[in-house]
């Protein structure tokens, strides 16, 4: 089943790409990898939440959070090769801006694997980094990006 099928059948559509907010573009292809810009929780246009994981966001609504970053980096890629293009997840990279005492950086991040297994099954099994750090662009409270491998 192809990825586009797959996200249908978990009721997902993909959202519109984000405008960049600055001087890069949301995705590069080098080669057989496509590389996507860190994308923030943009629902509609509009950031879906702001504040800290840990004071104000707590770990499930981050989750959620980065299952939609997910999302607008799938965009990405489909407005550059097209999904079903991807043979492979390579590397997540997910940042968590956190409270201090908040330490469940990989857990908000599996929202991103998660998501990722269940559109591209086993060839979604990828490499990951879940950092924390103070502040994200926008206040937004975690950011994701994705280097998938694609063929022809």
């Amino acid at each position: 089943m192809s990825a586009l099928a797959r996200l249908r059948d978990l009721g997902l559509t993909l959202p519109a790409v984000a405008a960049p907010a600055g001087a890069y573009i949301p995705a590069r292809r080098s080669g057989n990898l496509v590389f996507t810009a860190g994308q923030v929780p943009f629902v509609d246009g509009k950031v879906a939440a702001t504040g800290k994981v840990g004071a104000g966001i707590d770990a499930e609504q981050a989750y959620d959070l980065a299952r939609i970053c997910t999302l607008n980096a799938l965009a990405a890629i489909d407005g550059l090769v097209g999904l079903d293009s991807v043979t492979g997840v390579v590397k997540v990279v997910g940042f968590v801006a956190s409270d201090p005492s908040f330490t469940g950086q990989p857990g908000v991040i599996n929202g991103a694997s998660d998501l990722l297994g269940e559109v591209f099954g086993e060839s979604g099994a990828h490499a990951r980094s879940a950092v924390g750090v103070a502040v994200l662009p926008l206040d937004v409270p975690v950011e994701v990006e994705l280097t998938v491998e694609v063929g022809g």
